[in-house]
């Protein structure tokens, strides 16, 4: 089975959770204090006189993992900055390495910023793709383990970068190049996630177009989740599927609960509160979640009931396989990684049209296709 590993670490990552307080509503996103960020948990941004100050939290330990004190490139370095890395905007050579923040990227119309990446193969971006094989952007090998020549011949001046618990990222990280954690896969809050776009936004000198991304993205999330909140009946639901013997059921807290709850669902992990998901085995998922009435799975290849019982045939005794209300992501196909992290309003619409089309009578799914 063809399948983007890419893909399968991301479907872990967006099942990882932190576990800090999200910050007070405000009017506009904007406090009178120049704070902006309203619901990452893990993101603080202050803007000030001259320069931005970004706090990354730690989601493992507690404290600070990362601060950056984001300076306008055309001005004169400002006196007594406060401590971080310092980081000069607009970012013109950054090194990424995730298709996730290059479709942000391209969609803050600030493509031309990326100058290099890793794992060049599971981007399928077609800007990115000519890029790489043209030579203007370069491929700098394996994400493990960089090609460290190359870094330094592509001259970055920022590398975008998922961050791990106890992360060193080996000699990259004694470049003297900027490295921009982005922790934004480990939100839990659909919102909180897609508020990161304020940060990227403000690193490549986009930040009109970020906010106002991101005011729309609340909008209209806000907007499906308060029509599905007046649904007459909230279905039972489940999600994924067994994996190499193991069923990873997201937990009760997990950024998949959340948007399942917001759009009317009942998902029947809703008690447990941990945010990460949880690894079961298949008669452990059947005697909680036999009779959901809807089933939801991301992976690839399965485009008939009869494939989803030729990949492990007790799949049939789920009610919702019995009753064809099963429907499945191909992330093959779809884009969901790449687009879902910044976007939670299509997936929460998706969902909430699929369980609630008395309240969605016009809708076409983008990403989840109904099997039979």
């Amino acid at each position: 089975m063809r399948f983007r590993i890419s893909a399968v670490l991301l479907t872990v990552l967006l099942m990882m959770t932190a576990c800090f307080r999200s910050g007070n509503g405000t009017k506009g996103g904007i406090e009178a204090d120049g704070k902006v960020i309203t619901h990452a948990r893990l993101l603080s941004m202050q803007r000030e006189a001259g320069y931005t100050v970004v706090t990354v939290a730690d989601p493992w330990k507690g404290g600070v993992l990362h601060s950056y004190v984001l300076v306008p490139r055309d001005s004169v370095l400002p006196d007594n900055l406060p401590e971080g890395t310092v980081v000069l905007t607009p970012v013109q050579r950054a090194l990424v390495y995730s298709s996730v923040h290059t479709s942000l990227l391209g969609e803050l119309g600030a493509l031309d910023a990326v100058r290099g990446v890793v794992d060049s193969q599971y981007f399928i971006d077609s800007t990115i793709v000519k890029g790489v094989a043209g030579g203007t952007i370069a491929d700098c090998g394996n994400s493990m383990n960089p090609t460290v020549e190359k870094v330094i011949d592509m001259q970055p001046d920022a590398i975008l970068l998922s961050p791990y618990q106890d992360a060193s990222y080996g000699q990259i990280a004694s470049l003297d190049i900027p490295i921009i954690e982005c922790a934004d896969y480990l939100e839990y809050d659909p919102l909180g996630r897609a508020e990161w776009v304020k940060f990227y936004g403000e690193l490549v000198g986009k930040r009109e177009q970020a906010d106002s991304l991101y005011n729309a993205v609340v909008a209209a999330y806000n907007d499906v989740k308060q029509k599905a909140a007046g649904a007459k009946t909230h279905p039972t639901v489940v999600t994924e599927m067994v994996i190499n013997g193991i069923w990873n059921v997201p937990a009760g807290q997990s950024y998949m609960a959340r948007i399942l709850a917001d759009a009317g669902g009942k998902y029947l992990w809703a008690d447990n509160e941990s945010t990460g998901s949880l690894a079961l085995d298949f008669n452990q998922v059947l005697a909680v979640a036999q009779d959901a009435e809807y089933w939801f799975i991301k992976w690839t290849n399965i485009n008939s009931l009869k494939d989803l019982q030729g990949a492990n045939d007790l799949n049939k005794e789920m009610a919702a396989f019995k009753n064809k209300r099963v429907y499945v992501c191909d992330t093959d196909k779809t884009r969901f990684f790449d687009r879902i992290p910044f976007h939670p309003e299509v997936l929460l619409r998706e969902f909430a049209a699929i369980m609630h089309p008395e309240l969605f009578p016009v809708f076409t799914n983008q990403m989840y296709h109904h099997i039979d």
